[in-house]
């Protein structure tokens, strides 16, 4: 017992206060129950949804028949009048229940079962029965609120009795929306942190580092094709060196012209591997497998006029506005399978290629693997050394290895020489290891003795292009698949350095310049075109390196290395089963890249995955079907032997032209992927969260890094000024 002069609270102070007469008393509403992961901003968006204005504000539709400002935190205040009905609209799809909207009484045991229910909703209890059938009331027999308290919107409300006892009622009726909500910005999936922003300028020793890491990561995509082309084409080691040379200079230029006057995003442009199986098709054509004398000028001029063309037309797609039209149809559900498809297009070539040396494939496949994998999150003075250099690092570490294999004999047959060229004076057991020693010794390529310290590419080095119809309309429609694959880089990168995704105008004015980037690319002849390297995506978001000052950089350095020969014969004599083996890692990185994409969709949409998959599986079961219809009579690698149906497909209409470009484009694993996406996306109905519209088709609907509204255009996809004072009038390419 409380001894009569021990200090403490009375009991009346303990006792609940009573209603003065006439005077109606509110309970008061709790503070929400606190969520760690909240993001203040979110309740701009919440308060939309629910009727709150920005201020924190309702007015009397939002609480029937409370009018005036109502604090979140500390209630409703006290009015004089009569009792007045409280009710909260529902949220996630309850059904609003008109006979539960209940007086707020004025007595104490229904005071008490609100301040119970507050406590409880503090403690967590109940979080948030999600999409469950169960609804709590509080209140007595003649007050009672549908209260609100939990994550992201969801009801939860009590019923208690007179002494403040929890009830549950039976059959609440729900109804959940057929369509979810669109989110009101695409950066739930969380905002990406930058080391570097786009226009930070660190000073040019970190930027140069920067530069010269972001190009290293993406070395594989940058000179690898080279080795994949040149050899089909009947070129030397020094005609490979030339080329790798020239892509050099044309990636340094094309990178820098793109960050001035493209979409400016952190982006590197180069030889892509859209335009490899294009380009394998055109060297297997029927006319030049009997070439003998100069059949690599002869291919290349062929694929120079070709890319030409094709460029001619991707420039004028961009630049007209075009573009904006049929970026309308084009959303990650088109996006996604087209680019997985590019990497699926080469898995003939992959491991059948590098397993001619498995002693030098096993241990490159399996290190960069180990680098990205299993050691991604070890870290070197504060850098991820071996996530963001898992491709050269693991190149310099086994080519070594080969080298000392090599030099210890490992790769020596009897009465065999070291110089392989493939002719008919070799013994046969010479033939049999003829593969094995070209794949696998380092000593092969004579390039590095023979290549000048100073050689500068100059246009039409090559000799002057020819055109034909039936190459350059297979190289029109690569160029549309380029054009899709930069659109998934543009939104994607994009979100990557929190900015707003690009608009229309400035997703053409990029493929524009990529169309003029890639007429350099013909003008020189490195063979293929010139797009945005889809891995860029990869190694922004591992590097966390994004400033254009880096990139600009490290293309001058490259634009240099371009003049010293030595580089590129230095990298032609790369050992073919180590460049297939790297090349393997990069077309599996360049599927989940592509399948990435679906991210920004509903991904569990029977819809979607009913289009992704079919048009992943037609995409390889039609060109496998074109390609029975191969001369089986070819001597040709078997890797190449599905490039090289154009000249006798299926398809039969009289005119050889028209066959071969018909023939060609249906063996093309991105082509078929490409239109049967196309077609299907934007003839099956569904909504525009499920497709992922609402992200990339208006930047009205994007938002800043900072989650909140941007309708100007950022700073970041300006043009300079005189350029952008010149374009002015051309609206429809973003100026």
């Amino acid at each position: 017992m409380k001894h009569p002069n021990e200090p403490g609270p009375s009991l009346s102070e303990l006792a609940p206060p009573r209603p003065r007469p006439g005077r109606t008393v509110l309970p008061k509403i709790e503070p929400f129950v606190p969520n760690p992961e909240h993001n203040p901003r979110d309740l701009k968006s919440w308060a939309k949804r629910t009727g709150f204005n920005l201020s924190g504000e309702t007015t009397a539709s939002s609480f029937g028949g409370v009018s005036g400002p109502i604090d979140l935190e500390k209630g409703p205040g006290r009015r004089d009048g009569p009792v007045a009905k409280v009710e909260i609209e529902p949220i996630l799809g309850r059904r609003r229940e008109e006979k539960r909207g209940f007086d707020v009484g004025s007595t104490s045991d229904s005071l008490n079962g609100v301040r119970r229910e507050g406590k409880l909703g503090a403690l967590g209890v109940e979080r948030e029965r999600r999409r469950v059938g169960d609804e709590f009331q509080l209140g007595s027999k003649d007050s009672g609120l549908n209260g609100g308290g939990g994550n992201e919107g969801s009801a939860v409300g009590a019923a208690t009795n007179g002494v403040g006892e929890i009830k549950k009622e039976d059959e609440v009726e729900t109804d959940v929306y057929s369509e979810p909500r669109e989110p009101d910005s695409p950066f739930f999936y969380g905002k990406p942190s930058m080391k570097c922003g786009v226009r930070e300028n660190l000073g040019y020793v970190p930027l140069i580092y920067y530069g010269l890491q972001h190009y290293l990561s993406l070395a594989g995509s940058i000179f690898f094709i080279p080795l994949i082309i040149v050899p089909a084409m009947g070129g030397t080691d020094e005609e490979t060196a030339y080329v790798i040379s020239t892509m050099l200079l044309i990636t340094g230029l094309t990178t820098i012209l793109h960050s001035y006057f493209g979409t400016r995003l952190p982006l590197v442009q180069g030889s892509s591997f859209v335009y490899l199986a294009p380009a394998l098709v055109v060297i297997n054509s029927e006319e030049f497998r009997n070439l003998s004398v100069n059949k690599f000028r002869h291919i290349m001029r062929e694929l120079q006029g070709a890319v030409i063309v094709a460029s001619v037309f991707q420039t004028f797609l961009g630049y007209s506005g075009l573009m904006s039209i049929l970026l309308r149809f084009i959303n990650p559900v088109v996006v996604a399978p087209t680019i997985a498809s590019v990497g699926l297009a080469f898995f003939s070539y992959g491991f059948p290629q590098a397993g001619n040396c498995v002693g030098v494939a096993i241990p490159q496949i399996l290190l960069v693997l180990v680098f990205t994998l299993y050691l991604r999150r070890v870290s070197i003075i504060g850098h991820r050394v071996f996530l963001v250099y898992a491709v050269p690092l693991s190149v310099i570490i086994v080519w070594a290895y080969a080298f000392f294999l090599t030099e210890g004999g490992a790769y020596n047959y009897k009465g065999c020489s070291a110089n392989i060229p493939s002719s008919n004076i070799l013994t046969d057991q010479c033939r049999k290891h003829a593969a094995t020693m070209r794949s696998c010794r380092t000593d092969i390529s004579n390039a590095l003795n023979t290549a000048a310290w100073v050689r500068v590419p100059y246009p039409f080095q090559w000799g002057i292009p020819t055109f034909h119809f039936k190459t350059y309309i297979i190289m029109i429609v690569a160029s549309l698949v380029a054009s899709v694959d930069s659109i998934g880089s543009y939104h994607a990168t994009s979100i990557l350095v929190n900015l707003n995704a690009p608009t229309p105008g400035i997703v053409s004015r990029g493929i524009g310049l990529e169309g003029f980037s890639s007429i350099l690319a013909g003008l020189w002849g490195t063979g293929t075109g010139s797009t945005t390297l889809t891995e860029n995506m990869h190694t922004i978001n591992i590097t966390k390196m994004a400033s254009q000052k880096a990139l600009q950089l490290g293309a001058v350095l490259l634009i240099l290395f371009s003049f010293i020969g030595k580089v590129g014969a230095l990298l032609a004599s790369i050992p073919q089963a180590l460049a297939a083996s790297v090349l393997c890692f990069i077309w599996a990185l360049t599927v989940a890249l592509g399948l990435s994409t679906m991210q920004y969709t509903q991904t569990a949409s029977s819809r979607n995955i009913l289009i992704v998959g079919f048009s992943l599986f037609i995409s390889l079961s039609i060109p496998a079907y074109v390609q029975q219809y191969s001369n089986s009579s070819l001597v040709l690698p078997s890797y190449l032997v599905p490039y090289a149906a154009a000249s006798n497909g299926p398809v039969n209409t009289g005119s050889k032209t028209l066959d071969f470009a018909l023939n060609g484009l249906l063996s093309l694993n991105m082509v078929v992927a490409m239109f049967v996406a196309f077609i299907l996306d934007n003839t099956v109905p569904g909504s525009r969260q499920e497709r992922g519209v609402y992200i990339w088709s208006s930047s009205s609907t994007t938002t800043s890094g900072e989650g909140e509204f941007n309708s100007p255009l950022p700073s970041e996809y300006y043009l300079p000024r005189k350029v952008g004072q010149f374009f002015k009038w051309a609206k429809w390419v973003g100026a």
